[in-house]
């Protein structure tokens, strides 16, 4: 299982062109991912003070598109993703066909910040 975070809007308009694009997909060529020990230090990192924020549940097996493990595409101490780990992060080169989402979850920030994830699925 892998996870992408994603505004509410966004897989509003996934589910209704069955198909998800992410802005990232166009710009860096690739879908951003993450496991599951490392989606809370992205959330943080990067989504602190968003709202309406969903959790995509993806089966890795089930996906169309090429999925790559590489190094975090923003290095430690640029204030992105890698910040939250220094492991390899699964990265989708494509769409994502929405038959690879097994699970979509709220994701909630307290005053902490983002500080637990839903059960597995």
């Amino acid at each position: 299982m892998i996870y992408h975070i994603t505004s509410r809007a966004a897989w509003a308009e996934a589910r209704k062109l069955k198909l998800y694009r992410a802005p990232s997909l166009e710009s860096e060529g690739f879908i951003h991912c993450s496991t599951r020990e490392q989606v809370l230090g992205v959330a943080n990192e990067i989504y602190r003070g968003q709202s309406d924020l969903l959790l995509l549940c993806l089966d890795a097996s089930k996906l169309h598109a090429e999925l790559r493990w590489e190094a975090p595409a923003h290095p430690r101490g640029s204030g992105a993703e890698g910040a939250a780990s220094d492991s390899l992060f699964p990265h989708l080169y494509g769409p994502l066909n929405l038959d690879a989402v097994v699970d979509v979850h709220e994701l909630t920030e307290s005053e902490s910040g983002f500080a637990r994830l839903p059960r597995q699925p």
